[in-house]
C-alpha cells in the first residue's frame, strides 16, 4: 500500500510547523511527503493483499450489505464507529485498526477511554464484533453504530 505518512514522526512535523516562516509552506513541505490514500482505495486494496472479498468483510463486521459495498465503491464517508466495524471485518489488530481510523480521517483508539480500550482489547484478542459489543453492553457502554457514542 502507498503509505508515505512513516516518512515524518509526529515530532518531526512540529519541528517543520514550528520553524516554517507560514503556514503555507509548512503545508506544502508536509503535502509533498505525507500521502494517506482514500478510504475506498485502502480497504480494497486490503481486500486484495488479504486475498478476502469485501461481502465477507462485510459480514464479518456486521454492517448493512449495501451501505458496505458503498464503502468499497467509496460513495460514503464512514463514522468512526463503522470504521471500527470494518476493523473487525478484516481482523485487524489494534496497530492495524489505528493506521484504518488514520486513513478514514478519525480519531485513533486511546487506552484511557474505557470504550476505546474495550474495542482494542476485542481487537488485539481476536474477537469478533459480536463479542466487542457484547463486552461494551457489559460494561455499559455505547454500542458500535449505536445512537450515542463516548
Amino acid at each position: 500500500m502507498t503509505d508515505k505518512s512513516t516518512a515524518l514522526t509526529t515530532e518531526e512535523m512540529w519541528a517543520m510547523l514550528f520553524s516554517s516562516p507560514d503556514i503555507d509552506s509548512f503545508m506544502s513541505a508536509v503535502t509533498e511527503r505525507v500521502v494517506l490514500p482514500g478510504l475506498s482505495e485502502y480497504i480494497n486494496e486490503l481486500c486484495s493483499s488479504r486475498d478476502i472479498k469485501p461481502v465477507t468483510v462485510i459480514k464479518r463486521a456486521n454492517i448493512e450489505s449495501s451501505y458496505g459495498h458503498r464503502l468499497f465503491r467509496g460513495s460514503r464517508n464512514p463514522s468512526r464507529d463503522t470504521v471500527l466495524q470494518l476493523a473487525f471485518g478484516f481482523g485487524m489488530d489494534t496497530a492495524e485498526t489505528q493506521q484504518l481510523l488514520k486513513v478514514a480521517r478519525h480519531a485513533a483508539l486511546h487506552p484511557k477511554v474505557k470504550r476505546d480500550a474495550i474495542i482494542a482489547f476485542c481487537l488485539e484478542n481476536g474477537r469478533t464484533v459480536i463479542d466487542a459489543q457484547n463486552y461494551l453492553y457489559d460494561n455499559d457502554m455505547p454500542l458500535l453504530g449505536g445512537a450515542s457514542h463516548v
